[in-house]
């Protein structure tokens, strides 16, 4: 497995502090006998800060995925998990999702919701892991089959208060657009 500054797997469980932290980067930069590291030639074999220019998310021991921001870590304040929470749904694919589910009276099978949005498997996956790591939905396994149902009702609450929000916000904006439309016409 290597020496832990070599290692490139997942975050180990314990938090770091930022101290150790610091001395870990600083390690991996200064390289074996100190001297000024050059890069290996496989980026898996580079150090978190090479690989992602600044001390990310991983290196300060929360979980990352490429579908969303780092998950709440458990010392986070309220604004900064509602941020998260928001981001998770900030994708049309995790809405329309939420939107099938919500609409269905009982648990989806992935098979259909991978008919209905003509996702590939692999895509539909990282969302719904997304969506997973912020109990918006829940799953359960029957045999090879996995449905999926909303983690709360109020989820559903939130789709239909974005609606009557996005439909107030357009009729608005639609008024406004009549309006210009009535304003004499601009002469040079």
């Amino acid at each position: 497995m290597g020496s832990p500054s070599s290692w490139v797997g997942p975050s180990p469980v314990r938090r770091r502090s930022g101290a150790e932290i610091d001395s870990r980067v600083a390690a991996d930069l200064a390289g074996p006998q100190g001297r000024s590291a050059r890069r290996p030639s496989t980026p898996a074999a580079w150090p978190t800060v090479w690989r992602t220019g600044t001390l990310g998310a991983r290196a300060r021991g929360h979980a990352i995925s490429r579908y969303c921001e780092a998950v709440n870590p458990p010392d986070a304040p309220l604004y900064e998990i509602k941020a998260n929470l928001f981001r998770a749904l900030a994708h049309p694919v995790r809405v329309r999702v939420l939107e099938i589910l919500a609409a269905s009276p009982q648990e989806v099978a992935v098979a259909d919701l991978l008919t209905t949005l003509g996702l590939e498997p692999s895509h539909l996956s990282g969302h719904l892991a997304v969506l997973r790591r912020h109990d918006v939905v829940t799953s359960r396994r029957v045999g090879s089959t996995v449905y999926y149902r909303l983690g709360h009702p109020a989820v559903a609450d939130v789709l239909a208060s974005a609606r009557v929000f996005l439909h107030d916000t357009l009729a608005t904006a639609a008024q406004r657009l009549d309006a210009a439309r009535d304003l004499p016409p601009v002469g040079r």
